[in-house]
């Protein structure tokens, strides 16, 4: 077959297979046309999951009646004109290729009115007709109809009316929250399936994202905000307690663009590695704006992701901007509370009886010495803190505290695991670790397999406060152990955190080994359930969670305290009515 010039028609539709894959791109390609055209307010309307019909109308600039000819044009655009401004976009499209595209696989109908013309004026894309006057209020519609009916082929590729009506509803979802200050309708038939309209203010924000994004979302997110340079990150991401099963819940904008970008996707994920369950995904709406010089969004002809000009930079700023708020989500006055149900008729929240501190015991040797003053304040001092005044402990499971806003109830085993957690991990960046050295070395029986592990990860122990060696193949030898730890319990905890360790291989949510030994050894040294506590010990512990980084869940991810307000309380016992 000889080398030919290929028909434009042909040309076109080759095009639109690259940007025209289902109803939902004919949709995102007209919006953000609109939305480069500066509509404030929207209208979509859908039929057959958007293959009978599209119809978008906007309140934009409009298109003069002569240029709607040109408008079908391939690369005809009004965004860019040169090198410099391809280097530089800051528009949603610039390709000139979805009009021309659109029209060679359906039948397409433009009008549209410049703000100011007397009348408007229409076109058939499919057709060589002359630009006809039409009647028409300031800004854009554009009509597309029996989508794909000239490509059998691609036809075939469509799926169920439901199916392809999801993809345009989550798509006009993403818009809306690309874009606080433009309001937007979608319709299906007669159904109303989405109507929002522009934002004024932040409550007027975070009422939209309550209703594309759930009721309970504004409550179960922390603010973002943060700058290095030109570089600006902003949004809401999610508690680490309200994590999800699926990553359907996670929405990146990059100068307005909602993109998929595996970088900040890492990026995100990294830093929530120290405070989510293995399998758990966050859910966040997050808007990184930098200089457009330093971000290609030429990519991807869907231009769903975009290329940095300094990846790593990019990807350090957000992976430590967000690491650092999740890490200041400790307990405060102000927190969010979580609303309990009333207990039931046989629940009986008995607190255990307290006893006198022991000499031995592991907070008043250690914590209660670091935070002397604060456990030795009156009880009405203490109540002003944010985790309140110990009262007891309830089932030798969960600490009970009063507050000056209502009743504290903290989960102790969890609240010190987090303790722990980042204290051994500040230790080990400082290179301090305080270890003490056994006057007799203890000799451990282990399987054969668990020493070989063990020792494959010395290095490890040895930054935890270990001095560790082999006697034999099932004998192990520790001559140095962390100086927190009780030389009597040191034979159980070794034997847990190798089968831990094993047993996390390839699953753990800490993906460095370094953070999963000493998220296993704080997790192990922690206290445990019915461990009887004194006043003193709680509230030497509230104290130290107060201080602590991330002490709002454990290493897990599991929430660490709630609280039941005094005005809860009263509703929960009709106290006023």
């Amino acid at each position: 077959m000889p080398i030919r010039l290929l028909p434009d028609e042909l040309v076109d539709q080759i095009a639109a297979g690259e940007v025209i894959e289902r109803p939902a791109s004919v949709v995102k390609e007209l919006v953000e046309n609109a939305l480069d055209a500066g509509a404030t307010r929207i209208e979509i309307e859908i039929e057959h999951g958007g293959v009978a019909l599209v119809r978008v109308r906007d309140n934009g600039q409009g298109i003069a009646a002569g240029e709607l000819t040109l408008a079908l044009a391939r690369h005809a655009t009004s965004k860019i004109a040169s090198l410099g401004d391809l280097e530089a976009v800051t528009s949603l499209g610039f390709r000139g290729e979805a009009l021309p595209s659109i029209a060679s696989v359906s039948r397409l109908r433009i009008v549209s009115r410049p703000a100011g013309a007397a009348q408007g004026a229409e076109v058939d894309g499919g057709t060589a007709e002359a630009v006809r006057p039409a009647a028409h209020p300031p800004g854009t519609t554009v009509e597309v109809r029996d989508l794909f009916f000239n490509v059998p082929a691609r036809r075939k590729f469509v799926r169920s009316d439901a199916t392809e009506l999801g993809h345009v509803t989550r798509l006009i979802e993403r818009l809306a929250l690309s874009r606080f200050d433009v309001g937007f309708r979608l319709t299906s038939g007669s159904r109303v399936l989405l109507d929002v309209a522009a934002c004024d203010d932040a409550s007027d924000e975070l009422s939209r994202l309550a209703r594309l994004l759930g009721s309970d979302f504004p409550a179960q997110v922390l603010p973002v905000s943060a700058g290095a340079g030109s570089v600006m990150l902003s949004g809401w991401m999610g508690l680490p307690t309200r994590s999800r099963a699926q990553p359907d819940r996670q929405f990146w904008f990059v100068n307005g663009r909602s993109v998929r970008d595996r970088l900040l996707m890492n990026a995100a994920r990294l830093a929530y590695r120290d405070v989510l369950y293995h399998g758990r995904h966050p859910l966040y709406v997050l808007y990184l704006t930098l200089d457009p010089k330093l971000v290609d969004v030429n990519a991807h002809p869907a231009k769903l992701e975009v290329r940095f000009r300094d990846s790593r930079q990019v990807h350090d700023f957000v992976f430590r901007a967000l690491e650092r708020i999740l890490a200041e989500a400790r307990p405060q006055p102000e927190a969010a509370v979580t609303t309990v149900g009333a207990p039931g008729d046989d629940v009986a929240p008995a607190a255990l009886p307290l006893r006198e501190p022991s000499r031995d015991s592991w907070l008043v040797a250690e914590a209660l010495a670091s935070v002397a003053p604060a456990a030795s304040q009156r009880a009405a001092d203490a109540e002003d803190q944010p985790l309140g005044s110990a009262l007891g402990q309830l089932h030798g499971v969960y600490i009970l505290a009063q507050s000056r806003a209502g009743l504290v109830l903290v989960d102790m085993h969890a609240g010190h695991e987090r303790v722990l957690y980042e204290r051994l991990k500040a230790e080990r960046a400082a290179g301090s670790v305080a270890s003490q050295l056994l006057l007799e070395p203890l000799v451990i029986s282990l399987k054969a397999h668990e020493i070989a592990a063990l020792l494959e990860e010395r290095s490890q122990w040895e930054q935890a406060g270990f001095e560790l060696g082999a006697l034999s193949d099932t004998q192990l030898v520790v001559r140095r152990v962390p100086a927190h730890l009780k030389v009597a319990e040191v034979p159980g905890i070794v034997g847990s955190l190798v089968r831990d360790l094993a047993d996390d291989v390839g699953t753990h949510h800490l993906e460095k080994a370094a953070d999963r030994f000493l998220g296993a050894l704080a997790c192990r040294t922690a206290i445990h359930a019915n461990r009887r506590l004194t006043l003193p010990e709680m509230n030497a512990l509230l104290r130290q969670m107060e201080a602590t980084e991330r002490a709002s869940q454990c290493n897990h991810g599991r929430p660490t305290w709630t609280r039941l307000t005094l005005q809860q309380l009263d509703q929960l016992f009709l106290r006023g009515r």
